[in-house]
């Protein structure tokens, strides 16, 4: 996923494969088919699209990063018992400058 997220533009398997391998240890790199495997994973699994126009296919990322980090935390919180102890919980543990950013995001919230 972090591939697709760092590219401007929808990438084939191999060039997904080269830009793992560029950050491999040396003969680590994984194979093509690995990396179809894991696209095609990804892709039932709603995180990635695939472009069936072109040859190779091409594959996108469907949620930004923050998209899908939002998401995993909404998930977190529906597991939860206790929603309010969990986000007491987290707000307790986040620093000065993440407080300010969530008081003025909430702040901007209510305004709406």
């Amino acid at each position: 996923m972090e591939q697709l997220w760092m590219s401007d533009a929808a990438l084939t398997a191999n060039e997904v494969r080269d830009r793992l391998a560029a950050n491999a240890v040396p003969g680590k790199a994984p194979a093509t088919t690995t990396v179809l495997t894991v696209l095609s994973r990804l892709e039932r699994k709603g995180f990635v699209g695939r472009s069936r126009d072109t040859r190779p296919h091409r594959y996108a990322a469907l949620l930004s990063r923050a998209d899908h980090t939002a998401e995993l935390m909404h998930e977190v919180l529906a597991s939860s018992s206790d929603r309010d102890a969990a986000l007491a919980r987290f707000v307790g543990t986040v620093s000065a400058g993440e407080a300010n950013t969530l008081r003025r995001l909430l702040d901007d919230l209510v305004r709406r």
